[in-house]
């Protein structure tokens, strides 16, 4: 009896490795956010789950234990959540790049605005540190967000670059991870 447990034990961790991760459904795309901490350690604070509509991408977003209140969201062009030098500072989440911008307009403009496609929609974080309210992207498509960052910032986007780190005042980077 000894034998086969550790013979079905062994087994386990081989059975594990072996299942693929499942494929994204044509027409969606997840991510999986962590806070972004000084000591690397990620800390999972939920899922955004993204859905093609007739009108534009139905973001979903599971999350919970984030300060009560909108918080910007942002697409980035890499798929890497790692901190880096940022001119003269070290930022959390640098290596995401820049704002998602394919038609190299510079402009911060909001969700429904003539700018990049990198700004969404502010999430809304409820009195129990959850958000769980779709918004929705109108000019994007979930396959353009596969292979690219999301990021929650700490504070609200006004969507302008008058703020003085130019991201419309949606303060420090919180939350990353790629989308997939």
């Amino acid at each position: 009896m000894m034998k086969l447990f550790l013979m079905l034990a062994g087994l386990l961790p081989a059975a594990a490795c072996a299942a693929p991760a499942p494929a994204p459904q044509p027409g969606s795309a997840t991510v999986t956010l962590s806070l972004i901490s000084q000591s690397g350690e990620p800390v999972e604070a939920g899922t955004v789950a993204f859905r093609d509509t007739a009108w534009g991408v139905l973001v979903e977003p599971q999350l919970h234990g984030l300060a009560v209140g909108p918080h910007a969201a942002h697409v980035h062009v890499n798929p890497d959540c790692g901190s880096m030098s940022h001119g003269d500072h070290f930022m959390p989440a640098a290596a995401a790049g820049d704002h998602y911008d394919p038609g190299g307009t510079g402009v911060h403009a909001g969700p429904y605005g003539a700018g990049h496609l990198g700004d969404l929609p502010n999430l809304l974080v409820e009195a129990d540190g959850e958000a769980k309210i779709p918004v929705l992207a109108p000019r994007l498509k979930a396959a353009d967000l596969r292979g690219r960052a999301l990021i929650i910032h700490a504070g609200a986007d006004r969507y302008s670059g008058q703020a003085a780190h130019g991201h419309g005042s949606g303060g420090a980077r919180m939350y990353c991870g790629v989308i997939r």
